[in-house]
């Protein structure tokens, strides 16, 4: 994996949760590892010379993904909190699961607008500034929906350690269809799909410090080890052995960045 690093969000609106940079060295290919997080990213890349790239949207995933690119210069990678892919990108978050559409398809001139503001940055900080204004912009119009709200009370009370998505729509008073319908349109899965990912990524973080997986899956939310297995077996496409076999033994999920990167001076 090219040497990467989290960049400050302070600046960054409050619907951005992690930012991420990575500068492969040339020639070195740029290896991305994307787990199911109900997440939806936006990410920009250079090609090498930094004259010529692109911004993609992707949509939350069913199932992992794990790509290998060369040729690329510098990537970074904004994921948005769940629930907001409506205001922010105009469209229904479904529309975007299991898919990478270039941003001018979702947001037309601006986005390609955008693509070219970002090649034409000199620094890191002017590459986050751009960034954060294009979307600073876009939330700035009137977006705010009900179903928006709902999904992401939802989000909170999953990822909080709540289990049962019956729990939660009568927490929130309404009912399960309800709010299955609300998460589907504004994160893009189901809140039982998304509440699999959450016991996923509990499950990757505790492996990090510990190979006992029959606590492993207790604590994670699992029924047993066998009920984490096969949830690795259909979200991933391995058995968790396999996938740290695979990682060489670190963690893969999530990334996170450990040196700067400069970016070229026109």
């Amino acid at each position: 994996m090219a040497a990467a690093m989290a960049l400050p969000t302070l600046a960054l609106p409050p619907f951005v949760e992690d930012v991420r940079a990575v500068a492969p060295p040339p020639g070195q290919a740029f290896d991305l590892e994307w787990l199911p997080d109900g997440r939806t990213i936006l990410v920009f890349r250079a090609l090498e010379g930094g004259r010529e790239g692109d911004v993609w949207v992707a949509g939350p995933r069913t199932r992992a993904i794990f790509k290998s690119k060369t040729g690329l210069a510098r990537t970074v990678i904004l994921r948005f909190k769940p629930g907001w892919s409506v205001p922010l990108l105009g469209v229904a978050a479904r529309e975007l699961t299991d898919r990478t559409v270039p941003l001018e398809d979702v947001w037309g001139r601006a986005g390609r607008e955008l693509c070219g503001e970002l090649l034409a940055a000199r620094s890191r900080a002017e590459v986050m500034e751009r960034v954060a204004r294009a979307l600073a912009r876009r939330a700035g119009q009137p977006f705010e929906t009900a179903s928006g709200q709902l999904a992401r009370r939802a989000v909170r009370l999953l990822e909080g350690g709540e289990v049962r998505v019956e729990s939660v729509a009568d927490r929130l008073g309404v009912t399960a269809r309800h709010l299955r319908r609300a998460f589907t349109e504004n994160v893009g899965i189901g809140p039982k799909e998304f509440a699999r990912t959450v016991r996923l990524q509990r499950a990757v973080r505790m492996a990090a410090t510990s190979c006992d997986w029959a606590r492993i899956a207790a604590d994670a939310g699992y029924y047993d080890q066998a009920h984490l297995i096969a949830d690795f077996r259909q979200l991933v496409g391995l058995t968790p052995g396999a996938f740290f076999d695979r990682a060489g033994g670190r963690m893969t999920q999530p990334k996170r960045i450990t040196s700067d990167f400069p970016l070229p001076v026109r």
